[in-house]
């Protein structure tokens, strides 16, 4: 009886200790010595998204995958890299939807254009429907 009851612990437990696991990159947690890259690594952190979460930055993110980003952006930033040249290694290597601020591309000018293209028609209809409008007023005087 003792045996069953140690294995139904052990199977239900594994599982709640497998996705609880830390990530085991060396800067996942911890700050850089200098506080100026620090600063530096922490605000790219807060515009990049984890792609395990999708709903938060990975400064945010408790998930193992964005430990590993999170100190992707260290190791690249104490290295000499700029923000800007580890958020391009990022979105190339995860995609475009990594980055909260996206960069117009031939694959994401359509998420520019059409909301200008929506005001524009937006416009267009309004102008034509208060010249008929006008035109009418015209007519009956």
């Amino acid at each position: 009886m003792a045996g069953l009851l140690m294995s139904l612990l052990l199977v239900t437990s594994v599982p709640l200790g497998a996705q609880s696991a830390p990530s085991t990159a060396p800067y996942a947690d911890t700050q850089l010595a200098d506080p100026a890259q620090e600063a530096e690594a922490r605000d790219l952190m807060e515009t990049l998204r984890c792609v395990e979460c999708q709903s938060q930055s990975i400064a945010d993110s408790d998930a193992p995958l964005a430990g590993d980003m999170r100190s992707i952006v260290r190791e690249r930033i104490e290295s000499g890299d700029s923000p800007e040249q580890v958020r391009e290694w990022l979105v190339d290597r995860y995609g475009d939807y990594i980055s909260y601020a996206p960069v117009v591309r031939a694959s994401t000018w359509p998420l520019f254009a059409i909301p200008l293209i929506l005001i524009l028609l937006a416009g267009m209809l309004l102008r034509r429907r208060l010249s008929v409008r006008r035109a009418r007023r015209d007519e009956r005087t």
